[in-house]
């Protein structure tokens, strides 16, 4: 059986009735200070710090790389062999390449759009390299073909629309 609650504890405000209705001291050589300069005091005690970046974290959409279909292989195939001729003739075209970027915290990623000059199509690795201009200097990234989704620029739409 449950035993009833007993308050055996004496009342507050019949133990200090003497000082109860004093006045709240002040310290004479301090300001008070506001409920938010004493509420910044604890602001760094925050007890689930981090909390929010992982709430965020978790949020983030990423997605799958899509499987492109025979008619998008085929075209990208085009593309990529035009880009070899045109490389084998002098010039590095500059073209915009709509590629899958894995995530560095998630299993998948996103497609991203960079435009940047060509320096070589490796077809024995399966790779486009481009040139990545940072200020002045100049460094060399390596696309992987099998993350590439499309390729377009100016050389590649003028060269398709007359074919």
């Amino acid at each position: 059986m449950s035993k009833e609650i007993q308050n055996t504890e004496p009342d507050p405000r019949i133990v200090y009735a003497d000082i109860f209705d004093l006045p709240h001291w002040q310290s004479p050589n301090r300001k008070t200070m506001s409920l938010y300069e004493r509420a910044s005091i604890f602001s760094s005690f925050a007890a689930l710090a981090g909390y929010e970046d992982m709430v965020n974290e978790e949020a983030r959409i990423v997605s799958k790389q899509e499987k492109l279909t025979e008619e998008e292989m085929e075209t990208l195939n085009w593309k990529i062999n035009l880009i070899a001729d045109i490389l084998e003739d002098g010039h590095h075209p500059i073209l915009t390449f709509t590629y899958f970027l894995n995530d560095k915290m998630k299993e998948g990623g996103s497609y991203v759009k960079m435009t940047e000059r060509v320096r070589k199509v490796d077809t024995v690795n399966h790779r486009i390299e481009l040139y990545k201009t940072v200020g002045t200097s100049q460094s060399y990234m390596e696309l992987d073909m099998d993350k590439i989704k499309d390729i377009s620029g100016d050389i590649l739409n003028h060269i398709s629309d007359s074919a």
